[in-house]
Parts: structure tokens; C-alpha cells; sequence
């Protein structure tokens, strides 16, 4: 009887874990921590987040510390898809599909300065108002 039910309680978790929610998670600002610098995540429109292929997510609070997650823990970071902060909205966009800019007067939480925009026509016009560039981060 006991292994019937073991099993039963097995197959629900494992139910629940293939309908977990596959995307970017939701960042307490203020309260989580990036998994780069260790600082407290607090500007909403430069978070970053990593999800690999086994569903970890890593939070980040500027694509700077980002970027450096990845050159020092590869193994971590291999396939992963990359969530960005829309900077007008601060809704997390996959980052292959976000237009960057980078220089001028944007300053970011760890020096990355870098903004991401879900639509190009607004990056370009933020870039000119910036002084800022077209990047590829």
C-alpha cells in the first residue's frame, strides 16, 4: 500500500515540475541578491536573468555582471536563454530579440551601461537623446 502511494506522490510531483512555468521569474528588488556581485538587485529596468536548460534561474542586476557570470562559470551558462529588462517597461524580454544601447549618459548599477529596448525604433531614438550607441552586448 505504501508504494502505491509513494508512486502516486512521485508521479504528482513529477506532473507538477513538467507544468512549472518556463521563462523568466519574478525579481524581488530590493530583497534578492544578483548571483554575480552578491549586491542587492534594486533597479528594475537593468535586471538581467539566466535560464539554463535544467530550469535554474540566475538573477543579475545589470547585464555587466551578467556577461562576467558567464565568462567565469561556462558550465552554467552553456544553452541558457538570456531575459533582459525592456527598459521603458521593465518586463523581461528574451535578449535575442532586444535591441541594445550602450555609452553616452546611461549609467547602470555596475558600470555595464548598457539599456535594452524591445523595439528597435525606440532604442534608436533613446541612443540619439543619450548620446548613446547600437550594441550587441
Amino acid at each position: 500500500m505504501n508504494f502505491i502511494k509513494n508512486s502516486l506522490i512521485v508521479a504528482g510531483m513529477l506532473s507538477l515540475a513538467a507544468c512549472a512555468e518556463k521563462g523568466p521569474q519574478e525579481i524581488a528588488f530590493g530583497k534578492d541578491q544578483c548571483d554575480n556581485c552578491k549586491m542587492t538587485i534594486a533597479e528594475p529596468k537593468y535586471a538581467t536573468q539566466l535560464l539554463t536548460e535544467k530550469g535554474r534561474v540566475y538573477k543579475f542586476d545589470d547585464i555587466a555582471c551578467l556577461r562576467d557570470y558567464e565568462a567565469t562559470y561556462p558550465e552554467n551558462t552553456g544553452n541558457a536563454t538570456v531575459y533582459v529588462a525592456d527598459f521603458p517597461s521593465g518586463k523581461f524580454v528574451e535578449s535575442s530579440t532586444a535591441t541594445f544601447i550602450k555609452g553616452g549618459q546611461i549609467i547602470s548599477p555596475m558600470g555595464g551601461n548598457t539599456q535594452a529596448y524591445s523595439d528597435k525604433a525606440a532604442a534608436e531614438k533613446a541612443a540619439s537623446e543619450l548620446g548613446a550607441t547600437l550594441t550587441n552586448p
